[in-house]
């Protein structure tokens, strides 16, 4: 049994939002009693105990739309035009790096950025990958690296027929192979959903081939939707419809599905989204970065879609998403009332939400029988820390960096800064001879 004493804890728990001296009781990978921190030491005298000194206890943080093989993508430079267009990019860098990815590359490109993860509070991740010439076992290699880490995953492999029909097979058949051994596994810590890239690398033959296989393996889809202007343009020449049109019309958006992105939609695919309960990722540093547009998450939300927060790759700590999200929105709009709510709506509420889609247990909230996934910050504020600020707290002095402590499933992962059973330097080191030589085929 583990008992965190002495904190001030968040729980976002509305039935009990803020204990000023607060400890947190342990069982396994739950927890079992929250309450005053005398009384609870006083109760569990035996319990191993971590002194919060004070400090910030909150839950784990979540990323509902990560690119783990983009770490391979840090500081490389392939030459040529600088791209002006969002297909550029997708084909000057991502569809260049991905084809020449291995098993072992897959692997050890999910290092850096779990270390970063554990190290920035990240208990929680979604996964997209795509290794085309490497798909088959590129799931369990990720796999292999969160059990490693001690992440909780959710992932899938991304379908396409970019690189001809035997490839999308191939990925397939990954998608289902892995959905099967999740489903064997029954562990909240692995899970699984069906990966594809976007609509408009998407035949109606191999969507099929996706919806059927799917349906079969009992899981929901993980696509980009309307991220570029180009996916909307392929749409409408090749189908006669829009991109979340489409992606409605063939069973594709679901209560159990993520469209990432969808940025340029109408407002009757808006009511589309809405209908089909489907979960939207909003990731707005990868937005910026790629020049595709603002997505109109808050007008999203007004009208009660499911709106979560990820990376898209971007980055491990997703508390950069949240500041980002905060500015993008009001510089968008030149108006600085709004995208006060909805931003830590997205990342502290809803990504819980879209998570617990996904797993049979509950997560994000300090409270009783909820999974321990929870973390430490070393931050004291300049202005009192409480259930009504600490929002503003993180958002204009809490980052990742002020993480100390970190537990996932009841396991401490990091402590003191000191990740636990993991050796840093060899799995870096390793991640970069694999870097190097992947740069060098490509």
């Amino acid at each position: 049994m583990l008992l965190i004493g002495n904190g001030k804890i968040i729980t976002r728990d509305n039935a009990c939002p803020f204990l000023e001296n607060g400890a947190i009781v342990i069982n396994e990978n739950l927890i079992k009693e929250v309450g005053d921190s005398q009384a609870l030491c006083k109760k569990y005298p035996k319990a191993e105990f971590i002194d919060a000194k004070g400090k910030i206890v909150m839950p784990g943080f979540i990323n509902t739309h990560m690119h783990y093989y983009s770490t391979f993508a840090r500081g490389i430079n392939l030459g040529g035009k600088p791209a002006t267009t969002f297909g550029e990019v997708l084909s000057g860098l991502w569809w260049r790096l991905d084809k020449k990815l291995t098993l072992e590359d897959v692997y050890y490109s999910c290092a850096a950025p779990m270390i970063d993860q554990i190290r920035s509070g990240v208990t929680s991740v979604i996964d997209h990958h795509a290794s085309p010439f490497a798909a088959a076992g590129s799931l369990f290699k990720i796999a292999e690296a969160a059990k490693l880490f001690g992440i909780r995953s959710n992932l899938c492999y991304e379908v396409s027929d970019r690189d001809g029909e035997q490839i999308a097979d191939e990925g397939i058949k990954e998608n289902f192979n892995f959905a099967k051994y999740c489903r064997e596994q029954k562990d909240d810590m692995i899970t699984s959903l069906f990966g594809m890239h976007a609509q408009m690398t998407i035949s109606d033959k191999t969507l099929k081939k996706c919806v059927e296989a799917a349906d079969l393996a009992g899981i929901g889809f993980h696509i980009h939707a309307a991220e570029g202007i180009e996916d909307v343009i392929d749409s409408i020449s090749k189908y006669g419809m829009r991109v979340i049109e489409r992606l409605y019309k063939h069973g594709i958006l679901s209560k159990k599905s993520i469209a990432v992105h969808c940025i340029h939609i109408t407002e009757e695919e808006l009511y589309l989204l809405k209908e089909s309960g489907v979960a939207v990722v909003h990731n707005p540093q990868s937005n910026m970065a790629n020049a595709v547009g603002v997505s109109p998450v808050l007008e999203m939300i007004k009208k009660g879609v499911l709106v979560g927060m990820g990376t898209d790759g971007y980055a491990a700590d997703v508390l950069e998403s949240y500041k980002t999200a905060a500015i993008l929105h009001k510089h968008a709009r030149a108006l600085p009332s709004v995208a006060w709510g909805e931003p830590p709506a997205m990342l502290f509420e809803n990504n819980k939400k879209i998570m617990e889609r996904l797993i049979r247990g509950k997560l994000g909230v300090i409270a009783k029988d909820h999974y321990a996934d929870i973390v430490i910050a070393d931050y004291s504020g300049p202005t009192e820390v409480n259930a009504e600020t600490i929002n503003s707290h993180i958002l204009f002095g809490i980052s990742g960096r002020h993480v100390n402590t970190t537990i996932i499933n009841g396991k401490i992962v990091m402590r003191d800064r000191a990740l636990i059973n993991i050796d840093e330097e060899e799995l870096l080191a390793k991640s970069r001879e694999h870097a190097k030589k992947l740069w060098e085929r490509i």
